[in-house]
């Protein structure tokens, strides 16, 4: 029900907007036509009633039909939510919002993506005959509480794939790191990064770059520390310090929501970032012209190519982690009669 409700609110947002000619930003200097709003309102509509359809018995033709539009809109939702990153980082930093209504665009894919995701699993669980709220075949009811696994750490295996993922990160960390105490790297000096990063940064985050503390750093920290909150069993249970939240489970959604949807999206731009660097370098794609404080189109380009195995890093290793969580944090139907699956 919910993703058909999401499905009507947002046709109707997207139809009022392209009646309006309301701009809403797709990415820095483009918006959406209108042509792609209504294309979109269509979409989000289809996605809602295949969604409703989903919780009745259906013929195979049916079943088809919705797993079909599912498998179609979810990727087109989820592309929609690729600058929900950006987003946070600016509302975090209070660095302000260069678009409402694009905020407005990306919150919606990011609510539709998430809402189709979850329809989708559950309605994959019940064709295969299992729970569609635990996941896990049984017999009795369904709907009774959950009992939820002991916490434990995620595997070596997974936890070894997330670290080498976070390596990504050096050597973007290591050129802001030379930038910030004054050296020279990718043709840009430390006095010049600092200088064009006090002046492009607003509010509180122009008080951090002044005293040479980056934004993006500090959105990255928060990103490994969510990383390591999946990996590691005081993700599960609060720890010692959170004081009066000790001991307690911690929702399970707490860390995925924000996993999923800030990992999904950082990883398809850092791997667009990542692929994008060498056809600039080998001049498949043209080079992009240097603007202060960076002074060569290599310099750019490497850069670009930084920034790339540093979100793509981050974002898979989110993704990988969130992965491992979720498989080892998966409740139970308390009340229900585990039985063997067919064959």
């Amino acid at each position: 029900m919910a993703a058909a409700v999401w499905g009507v609110l947002y046709a109707a947002v997207e139809v009022t907007w392209a009646a309006a000619g309301t701009t809403v930003q797709w990415k820095e200097h483009a918006s959406y036509a209108p042509g792609v709003q209504l294309f979109l309102a269509a979409l989000a509509l289809l996605a809602g009633g295949a969604c409703l359809a989903g919780t009745r018995t259906l013929a195979k033709l049916g079943r088809v039909a919705v797993a079909t539009a599912l498998i179609t809109a979810l990727p087109v939702f989820v592309v929609g939510m690729n600058g929900l990153p950006i987003y946070f980082v600016t509302i975090a930093t209070l660095s302000g919002v260069e678009s409402a209504t694009g905020l407005a665009q990306v919150l919606l894919n990011a609510a539709g993506a998430a809402l189709l995701l979850l329809v989708g699993l559950s309605y994959r669980r019940r064709l295969r005959g299992d729970c569609p709220r635990c996941g896990r075949p049984h017999a009795g009811a369904g709907d009774g509480p959950f009992a939820h696994p002991a916490a434990s750490r995620a595997p070596r295996r997974t936890r070894v794939a997330v670290y080498l993922l976070m390596c990504g990160l050096l050597p973007w960390a290591g050129a802001k790191t030379i930038w910030t105490l004054g050296g020279n790297a990718l043709g840009v000096a430390g006095d010049d990064w600092e200088r064009t990063s006090i002046v492009d940064a607003s509010g509180p985050a122009q008080a951090t770059a002044s005293v040479g503390i980056d934004v993006t750093a500090l959105a990255a920290m928060v990103g490994i520390f969510l990383l390591l909150g999946l990996l590691y069993v005081w993700g599960q249970v609060f720890p010692r310090w959170t004081l009066f939240l000790s001991g307690r489970r911690v929702p399970r959604l707490l860390p995925l929501i924000p996993a999923w949807l800030t990992g999904i999206p950082l990883a398809m731009y850092g791997a667009v970032l990542v692929i994008m660097a060498p056809l600039m370098a080998v001049g498949v794609l043209p080079e992009i012209e240097p603007s202060s404080p960076f002074t060569t189109s290599s310099g750019v380009t490497w850069f670009v190519e930084f920034g790339g195995l540093a979100f793509g890093g981050l974002g898979i290793g989110l993704v990988v982690a969130a992965r491992s969580y979720a498989a080892r944090t998966r409740p139970v139907c308390a009340g229900a009669t585990a039985t063997k699956r067919p064959g």
